[in-house]
């Protein structure tokens, strides 16, 4: 990992987004600019001295905002084994700025392991589990693969949600990337994945276990100019063979315009090029 106060600060870290701008979550982010910078930290995450995607991570509630990454291929690998990780700059600012893995007991400012295998509520551990933002699935090599398993890129998610609807859209979206997003440079899209907290429910009276998931992707065909998607759901249990239907990344920030509200303008995931609605845009 690597914290910082504005993901412009690492020039490799503005790659994960579109021309370098980052989402408007008004009260979180705007302009670039996290407004609460005592809670929210946004994270370039560095693994094996690469990085590999971007998070914006909630110290308060312990769980990620979004983490935004680029797709560029389906991986080269299998599923890695779980290396789960922590980022020790969040514990201090003069920590390593590589994410690692976790020692023992808790740490202050974000999740760890013993909050899902050690709940106070006995019936929370088997209803959630680990929810990748960014899914090791849609990581192009194994390397970046592994470097998802870092807590600050997981939140606690439904387990019939995760293993079910959640985890079948992941793969057709995948499918959709390898497909449409191909340009003169071969596959790439961009994709922003996040969560909505819970007023009360959390996780061993430490984990915010978030109510909402989303995500959305925007990328250039070569033919059909600048296409985007999104998905959302409520983090429920549900039951086997539930389906997630594509909308419209308009929908989607009309969506999120309900949970964040403020004086810093509407949501906006992606930049104005990328379509709100159904039809590809042209715009260079």
């Amino acid at each position: 990992m690597c914290w910082v106060k504005k993901f412009s600060d690492v020039p490799h870290c503005k790659n994960f987004f579109l021309k370098g701008t980052t989402p408007n979550l008004p009260g979180i982010l705007y302009d670039g600019i996290v407004k609460n910078q005592n809670r929210y930290k946004p994270i370039c995450q560095k693994y094996k001295n690469i990085y590999r995607f971007a998070t914006l991570y909630d110290t308060t509630k312990r769980i990620p905002v979004f983490s935004a990454y680029t797709f560029t291929g389906p991986p080269t690998d299998r599923r890695p084994k779980d290396p789960w990780m922590i980022e020790p700059q969040l514990e201090g600012e003069n920590n390593s700025p590589e994410m690692e893995k976790m020692g023992g007991g808790q740490y202050k400012n974000q999740a760890v392991n013993n909050d899902y295998a050690q709940s106070k509520n006995p019936t929370d551990y088997k209803d959630v589990n680990r929810g990748h933002l960014f899914p090791n699935s849609h990581a192009h090599d194994l390397e970046t693969q592994e470097s998802t398993f870092t807590l600050t890129n997981i939140v606690p998610q439904m387990v019939s949600f995760n293993g079910g609807s959640w985890n079948e859209m992941e793969k057709k979206v995948r499918e959709k990337l390898e497909t449409d997003c191909i340009n003169n440079y071969g596959i790439k899209a961009y994709v922003v994945t996040g969560a909505v907290p819970s007023a009360k429910n959390t996780l061993n009276d430490r984990v915010n276990i978030p109510e909402l998931m989303w995500t959305a992707y925007c990328c250039k065909n070569k033919k059909k100019g600048w296409m985007a998607e999104a998905h959302w759901k409520w983090n429920n249990k549900e039951d086997k063979g539930k389906t997630l239907k594509p909308e419209t990344l308009g929908a989607l920030e009309k969506e999120l315009n309900k949970h964040h509200q403020g004086k810093d303008g509407p949501v906006k995931v992606f930049p104005k090029k990328c379509p709100r609605g159904p039809k590809p845009t042209t715009s260079s």
